[in-house]
C-alpha cells in the first residue's frame, strides 16, 4: 500500500504564492510518475502540472509560467511552487502517484486533497 501526505494549501491574496508538497511512502518499488491534480465542485479532476519518469513535465495551459513543479526522485516527494495566484486557481489540489511494483505492475494512487483559496 502506498500513502500520498500532502501540505502546502491554504488562504492567499490574488497575486500571491503558495508551495505544495506531497510525501509518497509505503510498498514503492518506482515511480512512473507524481503530480497535481485539482478540482472545484461540480467538475471533473483535472491535471495541473506532472513530471513523467523524472524527465517529462507537462502543465496546464492556465497555469504555464507561472506554477513550477519538481521532484525528488530519492525522496519520493514533489512539490508545486504556485505563482501570481488567481481566483481561479481556487481548489482543492490533489497529489497524484504512479507507482510501479517489484513486478512492474503500475497502480494510482491519490492524496486526501489539500484546499487552495485564492482571494481578497
Amino acid at each position: 500500500q502506498v500513502q500520498l501526505v500532502e501540505s502546502g494549501g491554504g488562504l492567499v491574496q490574488p497575486g500571491g504564492s503558495l508551495r505544495l508538497s506531497c510525501a509518497a511512502s509505503g510498498s514503492i518499488f518506482g515511480t512512473n510518475g507524481m503530480g497535481w491534480y485539482r478540482q472545484v465542485p461540480g467538475k471533473q479532476r483535472d491535471l495541473v502540472a506532472e513530471i513523467i519518469r523524472g524527465a517529462n513535465v507537462n502543465y496546464a495551459d492556465s497555469v504555464k509560467d507561472r506554477f513550477t513543479i519538481s521532484r525528488d526522485s530519492a525522496k519520493n516527494t514533489v512539490h508545486l511552487q504556485m505563482n501570481s495566484l488567481r481566483p481561479e486557481d481556487t481548489a482543492v489540489y490533489y497529489c497524484n502517484a504512479k507507482v510501479r511494483d517489484r513486478f512492474g505492475l503500475e497502480s494510482t494512487y491519490w492524496g486526501q486533497g489539500t484546499q487552495v483559496t485564492v482571494s481578497s
